[in-house]
């Protein structure tokens, strides 16, 4: 099916704007939202509630439902304002789901989306939302069922999910994102890993960050033992830190985070200043887009973390775009009481080649607790 097909569908059902959180599985569908999707209004938001939250204000407006996209991850993000605000029992409000679908039963994936993808469907339906399963077998005709069904319960206030199994969507012209920052995020991790004492913890956040520090570090130290891998709840590492650093004072505690997951629980960063840890690093490596779910841009690609973080109140913070300030920040920090934050602006580059951990998620969770608990 093409994505294409798709939008001009729902676009016919009366659904003008789209918003939500992009996904790997979805990719063709992303792509096809700024290439063909003109007739749209786009926009991506820092997490999937959010998004619920766009939809709602585009009905009390226009009367007209819209689309919410996600990952099944964010299944979990949308569960409060679907519950309190948009069910039938509340406001009352129509809008179109749709929801890639990771960890699905016999297909190979990564670690943190395999119990997500056993409930993916029992979620929709405890949250009484009616749901449809698409994949690359669903034809025209059976779409246009769909949707009907989808429009029918628009008119009962009510909502409808399209699940969207992997290669459901064909791919057509692909939408490139670039930045124009020049350092390479990987050679940054191998800096930072240098940086790092060894006897510190090291909390990174999903995606490609934590897969390239994996590798760094096995390659530099011939281990990983100090560094937890936060390969799920994306946007958590930084409160997963502060737990560290609360527990162990007397250790500094890095935390490596990305930009994307840094938009998605912003409230981390004015509660982790008005927490004050001495011990807390906060490194946000800054390629203004979700690179792991195939680089499409964040929606808030001028946000700048450093300033952001200075008004919350960290006690130092500093914007990084060359090696030299790296160096100089590393000899600041190095003797200065936290939270301070350095967010390292990177391109959109990684190896076609790089790894996944070899570890189960358990396994690399004792592995770090056994090594800091010497």
């Amino acid at each position: 099916m093409k994505a294409s097909y798709f939008l001009n569908e729902i676009h016919k059902m009366g659904i003008h704007t789209i918003a939500g959180v992009p996904d790997s599985t979805l990719k063709p569908f992303c792509d096809s939202i700024y290439l063909h999707g003109q007739k749209f209004k786009h926009y991506v938001t820092a997490n999937e509630g959010a998004a619920v939250g766009v939809a709602a204000g585009v009905y009390l407006a226009s009367k007209n439902p819209a689309c919410v996209y996600m990952q099944n991850s964010g299944i979990g993000n949308i569960i409060n304002p679907l519950a309190s605000i948009a069910n039938t029992e509340v406001y009352g409000i129509p809008m179109l789901f749709i929801v890639g679908f990771r960890g699905e039963s016999g297909v190979k994936d990564e670690p943190q989306h395999v119990f997500q993808g056993k409930v993916t469907c029992e979620l929709f339906e405890v949250m009484q939302v009616p749901f449809a399963v698409i994949d690359k077998n669903t034809t025209d005709a059976h779409l246009k069922d769909i949707l009907k069904q989808a429009g029918e319960l628009f008119l009962q206030n009510r909502q409808f999910a399209v699940i969207v199994k992997k290669d459901t969507f064909e791919k057509e012209d692909e939408f490139i994102w670039e930045n124009e920052n020049v350092l390479v995020r990987e050679n940054v991790l191998e800096k930072l890993l240098k940086m790092i004492p060894r006897d510190a913890y090291v909390v990174s956040t999903t995606g490609k960050i934590s897969r390239e520090l994996y590798e760094q570090s096995n390659q530099i130290y011939g281990n990983h033992q100090n560094l937890f891998m936060t390969v799920g709840g994306m946007g958590h590492a930084s409160m997963i830190a502060f737990g560290l650093a609360a527990e162990r004072p007397e250790k500094k505690v890095y935390c490596i985070d990305g930009d994307g997951a840094a938009l998605m629980h912003m409230g981390a960063l004015p509660f982790i200043a008005a927490e004050s840890p001495k011990n807390y690093v906060h490194v946000i490596i800054n390629n203004q887009a979700h690179e792991s779910v195939g680089a499409m841009p964040t929606g808030c690609q001028e946000t700048e973390f450093a300033a952001l973080a200075r008004a919350a109140g960290y006690q130092y913070a500093a914007k990084i775009c060359t090696m030299e300030e790296l160096e100089t920040a590393k000899e600041i920090i190095a003797c200065m009481e936290g939270p301070v934050l350095l967010e390292i602006m990177v391109s959109l580059e990684s190896r076609a080649d790089l790894g996944r951990p070899k570890e189960t998620a358990r396994e690399n969770k004792e592995v770090f607790m056994k090594y800091h608990a010497k």
